[in-house]
């Protein structure tokens, strides 16, 4: 497929998809990196082995797996034409985006109740890390919440349809993506020691 082929219309479309890709590639490389930081970093001999991760971060987990579902009913009902239901789901997926960072300030919570803090004298250097890819990892879900408010502002003033979706189709794509990398993260922490 010839991509200078079509209407500018369709070659917007095109770059807008192809610039928020790069960024997503760009955010896989520097989570890469600092999970590959973390395994190299655990060959220390002040590593914690036996850490659990809090109770709060499962949950958060299991919210924002559910989060991702709630914006692909949005989609379907966008798609369908029925505007209500589509309302319904973008505040229900932005309500769930609340709760899931609400969840991990509890799970920071719960490390500090623990005994173990970001820095200073009761740091160490695996919660230092998990303190790191997390709030990281919440900087891009705030991101996302701000593009879920983009999102339900213009679809109250009905700039969506079943045809023109573009915004929608790319802040779905930025969340799917923070949600997938939020799954992968916790599996990581939970499981590499």
């Amino acid at each position: 497929m010839d991509l200078t082929q079509g209407t500018a219309e369709e070659k917007n479309s095109r770059a807008k998809k192809m610039m928020l890709w790069f960024g997503i590639i760009s955010l896989v490389m520097s989570f890469a990196g600092w999970t590959s930081a973390f395994v190299v970093s655990s060959s220390r001999p002040d590593w914690l082995k036996d850490f659990q991760l809090p109770n709060a971060f499962i949950m958060s987990t299991v919210v924002i797996i559910i989060s991702s579902i709630t914006f692909l009913l949005a989609k379907r009902a966008l798609k369908a034409r029925r505007s209500k239901a589509t309302m319904l789901w973008l505040i229900l997926t932005f309500a769930l985006g609340l709760v899931f960072v609400y969840n991990q300030f509890l799970g920071f919570q719960q490390i500090i109740d623990l005994g173990y803090n970001f820095t200073g004298p009761t740091s160490n250097v695996t919660m230092s890390y998990i303190y790191l890819i997390a709030i990281v990892h919440i900087l891009h879900v705030v991101v996302g919440l701000i593009c879920l408010l983009v999102v339900i502002y213009n679809h109250f003033k009905q700039k969506y349809t079943s045809n023109n979706m573009l915004g929608f189709e790319l802040a779905a794509t930025f969340w799917h993506f923070i949600d997938i990398l939020w799954v992968y993260l916790f599996l990581f922490l939970y499981f590499v020691r």
